[in-house]
C-alpha cells in the first residue's frame, strides 16, 4: 500500500475490518469491506479498479479452518480473480511463493499443503482470462528495501533458495502494474 501511494496510485484496500484499516492507513486509502471467503462481498471492491494486487496468505488451518490455505490461497484467490474479471480489471498481480511446483516441499508438510493450494490459486488466475502477472517470492524478510539487488528467475528451480524483503517485493508488485510485457508471466524473485 505504501509503495503504491508513493508512486501516485490511488489505492482501495480490501479489508475485513474497516476500523483497523483506518488505524493503519488513515484517510489516504479507500476501504472496501469484504472477505475473499465470501465471493459476493468482492464485487464492490473491484468495481472501477484498473489493477488488483493480491497479497493474500492463509493462516494455519489447524488453528482456524476457515482461514486455511484451501479457503484463502486457492478459493479466495479464485473468487477475487473471478470478481476482477467480471469487474473489468485491466491487470491482476498475484503474490504466490517459490516452491509451488515442488509437491514434496517442506512447507507443504508443515503448513497444510500451502504451496499446493497456492499453485491451484495460480492456475485459477491463469484460467480466469485476465491479464495477470504471478510473482513468486523467496522467503520474506522485514529488512528495509533497496539494500540488495533483486534477482528474477523463472521455472521455479528446486536448487535455488533465497530471500527478499517485503519492501523490495512491494516494489516489484507495484512496478509491474499495467506493463504489457509482464502480462501472462510468472516469475520468482529473491
Amino acid at each position: 500500500v505504501e509503495t503504491a501511494l508513493k508512486r501516485g496510485f490511488p489505492v482501495r484496500v480490501l479489508v475485513r475490518d474497516a476500523e483497523k484499516a483506518r488505524t493503519l492507513f488513515g484517510e489516504r486509502v479507500e476501504n472496501a469491506v469484504g472477505d475473499v471467503r465470501q465471493p459476493r462481498s468482492l464485487r464492490g471492491a473491484v468495481r472501477g479498479v484498473r489493477y488488483v494486487v493480491s497479497a493474500l496468505g492463509a493462516g494455519s488451518g489447524a488453528r482456524d479452518p476457515e482461514n486455511s490455505p484451501e479457503h484463502v490461497d486457492y478459493a479466495g484467490v479464485k473468487a477475487l480473480a473471478e470478481a476482477a474479471k467480471a469487474g473489468g480489471v485491466e491487470h491482476f498481480v498475484l503474490t504466490s511463493s517459490m516452491g509451488v511446483t515442488h509437491p514434496d516441499h517442506q512447507l507443504n508438510r508443515i503448513l497444510d499443503n500451502v504451496l499446493q493450494w497456492k499453485l491451484k490459486g495460480e492456475d485459477a488466475v491463469r484460467a480466469s482470462g485476465l491479464n495477470y502477472t504471478i510473482v513468486r517470492p523467496g522467503g520474506l524478510t522485514n529488512e528495509p528495501g533497496g539494500r540488495e539487488g533483486i534477482r528474477i528467475l523463472q521455472g521455479d528451480p528446486p536448487d535455488v533458495v533465497g530471500r527478499i524483503s517485503r519492501a523490495d517485493l512491494a516494489e516489484v508488485l507495484v512496478g509491474v502494474l499495467g506493463r504489457e510485457e509482464a502480462y501472462r508471466k510468472t516469475f520468482e524473485v529473491i
